[in-house]
Parts: structure tokens; sequence; C-alpha cells
């Protein structure tokens, strides 16, 4: 009995670990299965990328490192230049009545003032085509990525669909939608279409903006025309009047009301004021101008001296002949206009009558051309722009993991280095901030009498450290010893500071001449040293 329940346990335990392998490979099969399409760039793009042969794509594109990691992607290299590349998918990706997810990751590793970083995802093209010949008129289904320059900051999410009755392709944009990031990190870009007919905007695995493709409220112009349109065959009735008001037809203008009556006239009150120059022009010749003497009169005409303001002109009260100023004349009514009434023949703003539009159509979802290639094709004034991990998936589920796997290790590394950059950054300010008020108590010390007699060298000292910034924290320090050294010498003994002897008064005249001598060679001295020493600063800085 016991071998028998022995035997049974190892059965169920072979059967669990079946179960769990079988579990392990079906999870591995269906993520796989929902990967459509993934293109991590770890191999250089030659021979499954092409580049676009027509001349105006001049940019070239690099396999490189993302900036900071091992990890390679698809690099802009060159400022100012267009770029086009193509990659054609081996079998064409339906978007019907299913659910399909577009992420891709940008760095713009030098930032982004003018330019795109936008993917295309190309519809079958035309008989004939080649990739070769991919450029900015190569027919896409969506258009998916940032775009930035001037006033356009925006992820754009552009499907161009077709239109049953006139055949003919309208593109319709997203309406409000979210902004590029501003950073120079890795960012990752995923848009979700589901069967719904929703579509989910992400960056960085957030959501930013949903929409319903059938909405007019989520999409300019709307996916479906409108129902009726104005009829251009229809013309306004001659006699239509769209005036809202009209001139009083009875109105008559006030007899005295004179239309001729200038704006302004002359002040007739006006004096002319006391000390006016009539005979002085406001403007004489420079007296101190010489004719130049390479002038060739017959070649260069007859010299003139240039003219300068008349210099009487400033202390009187005005020159030249006074007139009497103007003034607004009270009695100015301009033109007369009869006064409006309202229209009684007003029929309103005319406006043709609508007819049922022949384009009108109605659909329960969109006509969703296949994706059959990518293509990368933009104008960018900057370079550095990667490009990475671009995947097409039918579930968001296998969107996050390749998030979770391959961008978000480089994104948090990132972070982490922009965090600390930024904090070496402020500890410049922080110091500046510390020596700034360092530097307002060390100029209030040297401002204590006691200390007058070192005031000049303890400002040589403090206007060295303020003027090298790379010495400060040890000049500051050598401040703080010399004032403590100073403290001590006085207090505990040392030599005395020398007073000023000052010479005895004498009544003599040639006394008095012999000490203003030796006076004024001391002051020279004085002047000669202070001109050769280093300026030094007397007064505290002020904020």
């Amino acid at each position: 009995m016991m071998e028998k329940s022995r035997k049974m346990m190892a059965m169920m335990e072979m059967l669990f670990g079946l179960f769990v392998v079988l579990g392990s490979v079906m999870q591995i099969c269906s993520a796989e299965s929902e990967t459509i399409f993934l293109e991590t760039f770890d191999e250089n793009f030659d021979g499954r990328w092409v580049v676009s042969e027509k001349e105006e794509y001049k940019g070239v594109w690099k396999h490189s490192k993302s900036e900071g990691h091992d990890d390679y992607g698809l690099l802009v290299s060159e400022k100012a230049r267009k770029y086009a590349m193509v990659k054609e998918m081996e079998k064409p990706v339906d978007l019907k009545g299913k659910t399909i997810v577009l992420q891709y990751e940008v760095r713009l590793q030098n930032g982004l003032e003018c330019g795109g970083a936008y993917l295309k995802y190309l519809r079958p093209q035309e008989a004939g085509w080649t990739v070769k010949e991919f450029d900015n008129e190569s027919p896409y289904t969506i258009m998916f990525g940032p775009d930035k320059c001037g006033m356009t900051n925006k992820v754009h999410f552009i499907l161009k669909h077709k239109n049953p009755k006139s055949g003919e392709y309208v593109e319709h944009h997203l309406k409000y939608p979210p902004s590029v990031p501003s950073d120079k990190l890795s960012h990752v870009y995923t848009a979700i279409l589901t069967p719904d007919n929703g579509l989910r905007i992400l960056i960085d695995g957030e959501e930013k903006k949903k929409a319903n493709f059938l909405s007019s409220e989520d999409f300019d112009p709307a996916i479906f025309p409108p129902m009726t349109i104005p009829d251009p065959d229809d013309k306004k009735p001659e006699d239509w009047d769209e005036r809202e008001k009209i001139p009083d037809p009875d109105a008559v203008k006030p007899e005295d009301w004179d239309e001729d009556a200038p704006l302004e006239i002359e002040d007739e009150d006006a004096v002319k004021p006391e000390g006016w120059l009539d005979d002085e022009p406001e403007e004489i010749d420079d007296p101190e101008a010489t004719k130049p003497e390479d002038w060739d009169d017959e070649e260069d005409g007859e010299w003139e001296a240039p003219k300068i303001d008349n210099p009487k002109c400033e202390e009187a009260p005005g020159c030249g002949e006074w007139k009497k100023p103007m003034k607004r004349n009270p009695a100015y009514k301009g033109k007369w206009h009869a006064p409006l009434i309202e229209n009684p023949n007003y029929k309103g703003i005319w406006k043709p009558q609508e007819i049922p539009n022949p384009m009108y159509f109605e659909l329960e979802t969109p006509d969703f051309e296949p994706i059959a290639g990518i293509g990368i094709e933009i104008w960018t004034m900057q370079d550095g722009i990667l490009f990475d991990n671009l995947l097409i998936a039918s579930d968001d589920k296998a969107a996050e993991k390749v998030r979770e796997e391959l961008w978000k290790p480089k994104f948090e590394a990132e972070k982490e280095k922009q965090k600390a950059e930024e904090a070496a950054a402020a500890v410049p300010d922080a110091v500046s901030g510390f020596q700034k008020k360092a530097f307002d108590v060390l100029y209030k010390v040297a401002d204590v009498p006691f200390l007058a007699p070192y005031k000049s060298q303890i400002l040589d000292v403090i206007g060295k450290a303020e003027t090298q910034s790379n010495l400060t924290i040890g000049i500051l320090a050598s401040v703080v010893v010399v004032i403590l050294s100073i403290f001590v010498k006085i207090i505990f003994g040392g030599k005395k500071p020398v007073k000023p002897v000052v010479p005895p008064q004498s009544s003599g005249a040639a006394e008095t001449s012999d000490n203003q001598e030796i006076t004024n060679e001391k002051e020279e001295e004085t002047e000669k040293e202070e001109a050769a020493a280093p300026r030094r600063r007397t007064t505290r800085r002020q904020d």
C-alpha cells in the first residue's frame, strides 16, 4: 500500500513538472506571437534598412552607442540635414479588428530646437516603387512621434485614411496631442490602437492622451465627412440686404454744423516770452570745423561747415521767428454723418443652402491600410538624435515588457546621472552664497575700531579672496587666522601700533613753509605707493 502511494506521488510530481514546463513554453510562445516586429539595432543596420538615394537626403546615419551606455541605436549624426531610411516588412501588418501597439525609443542627446524625430508606417506602395526612392511623398498610413520647431511642440499622431467615395487619402491629425519632453534622456513613445476604435498615447509608459478614431472632437478633420455641404451652385439674390443698420434717411445736418472748421487754430492769447532771440538762428556753423585738406571743390562740391546747436539759444527761451502756438478748435465738428438706425429690410448674413454631401460615408471602424514598412524621413537642425527598440506588437503587455527590459534601465541610469550633475551644479551656488555671507562678516570685522592699524592688510587679503574664487576657501581661512593673531597680540602683548607723530605748531612763516614741503613730499610718496600697490577695497561691499 505504501509502495503504491509513493508511485502515485511520483507520477503527480512528474505531471506537475510537465505542466510547469508546458506553461513556460506557452508563455514564451505567447510573448513571441505578440511581438510582430522588433528592431533593437544591436547589429549594424546595413543590409536590413535601406537609405534613400534621393538627392535631398544628405544626412549620414550611424550605428552608434547611446551616450553613457553600451546599447546601440540608429544615430542622426549631422546638423541641418534631411534624413531618410526605410525598413520593409517581411509581411504587411494588418491593423483591422485587433489591438496593435506601435512603440519606439528616442533620445535627444543634444536637445531638439527645430526638427522631427517621428516614424512613418508606410502603406503598400504603387507598382514599380523601390525602397531607394523613399521620400516625403511616399504614402504612409500612420505618422507617429515627436516634432518640435518654433510654436510646434507635439507628439504627432496622423492617420491617412481613404475616402471610399472619392478615393482620396486625407490626413487626420490628433487634436491636442501631448508635448515633447524637454530633457536629453531616453524616452519611449507608445501608440495603442484597439478594436473599439480607441487610441491611447503613452510617453514612458504613462498615458498622456486618449481618443476615439470616429470622434470629431479627437481628430481634425473628422474621419467621416459632414453629411451636408453648402450648395456650390446656390447664388445670393440681388435684393438680399445684409446691412443690419443703415443711415437715417430722415436725419438733417444742423445749420450750425461747419464741416470746414479746422481741427486746430492759433492761440490768440499767447504772448512771446521775454528774452526770445528773434535774430538768432537755432543752428550755426561749427566754428571749430575746418575744411579737409583732401577736399576737392570740383569733385566734392563747395565745402560747408557742419551745423551745431546755437549756444545762445540754450540760455534763451527760444530763437528764430516766434509764432503763436496752435490749440484745438472748439468749433471743430468734422464731417457730418447721419445717425444709424435699424434696417427694416435686413435679412441677415446670406449663406448658400445645404445639400447632401456626395462624399459622405459611414464606417463602423476606420479602414486602416496595412503597414508594409517603417520609414524615418525627417529634417532636423540638431544632431545626436538616437532611435532604438522599434516595436510593433499585438498586445500592450509585450510593449510593457520591452519598456521594462530595454528602456527603463537606461532611463533610470540617465536620471541618476542627471540628478548628480544638477546636484554638482548646485554646489557652486551654495558655496557662493556662503562666501557672500563670509565676506560680509569679514568686512564688518575690518571696520572694528581697535583693528584700524591693520585694516589695510585685512582688506588686501579679503580683496584677493574675492578675485581668486578658486582659492576663496583657503584665503578665508587665512583671513580668520590673521584676525585671530591680531587678537592674541592685542590681548597678550606684542608691539603696539606706533601712534602717528603730530608735528608741533609753529608761528614762523619759514617753519610753516618747511613743514608744508615735508608734508607734500610725504603725500607724494604715499600717492606713488598707493598707485603701485593693488587697489584695496576700503568700504564694505554693498548687496
